[in-house]
């Protein structure tokens, strides 16, 4: 008896599951290429750039400064005492040491910059995605860019929704850009609030 009241059990939550996942909407979105079409996205390459341009403009100076120095010893260094020619020899040492540790940080500084300038756009996509799918009665939004869906019945695509919906929402603010009014690209969304395409 308890192993037939198991196996109709079983059954019930078998069946009720199946109806379940029926019942509920599944949709599916490529992320990157949603972000792609954001105009803050241009905006925040663009102050990228900028940035990385300094830390460039940086490294240059600093090897530039290696090599005048370095070709001031090659040329002088017959005339040095060795007490010169050794200390010169040292400071040439600890300058080329700097420039690499100065390489390093700025890598690692670059990308920490790209990451703060990421988050607000992130943010609002999700924003964005979380409003579309709890309007449309959608469970699950996979994210098909990610490489992680490996099987999915047949679901809705909701970036042309989500685009819909980033027109009514203000643009991401990212740091360090001297206008936040972003201009969109063709076709693509545009910042809420402004009346007419941004510089014009």
């Amino acid at each position: 008896m308890k192993t037939l009241v198991k196996s109709i059990a079983i059954v019930a939550f078998t069946v009720g599951t199946i109806t379940l996942a029926k019942a509920q909407k599944i949709a599916h979105i490529s992320l990157d290429s949603l972000i792609t079409t954001m105009p803050e996205s241009k905006t925040a390459q663009e102050v990228a750039q900028k940035y990385l341009k300094d830390l460039e403009n940086q490294v240059a100076t600093m090897d530039n400064e290696l090599q005048t120095k370095y070709a001031d010893y090659m040329k002088n260094k017959d005339t040095y005492s060795a007490l010169v020619a050794s200390t010169k020899e040292t400071e040439l040492q600890d300058l080329n040491k700097r420039i690499e540790d100065f390489k390093g940080q700025a890598q690692q500084d670059y990308q920490r910059k790209y990451g703060e300038l990421s988050k607000p756009i992130y943010e609002k996509a999700k924003k964005a995605i979380d409003l579309v799918a709890k309007e449309n009665g959608y469970k699950y939004v996979l994210d098909t860019s990610t490489g992680s869906v490996l099987y999915t019945e047949p679901a809705d695509d909701i970036l042309p929704l989500v685009k819909k919906k980033m027109d009514t929402m203000p643009a991401a603010q990212i740091p360090g850009a001297t206008n936040n009014t972003t201009k969109p690209a063709p076709g693509t969304t545009k910042p809420a609030g402004t009346g007419k395409p941004a510089g014009k």
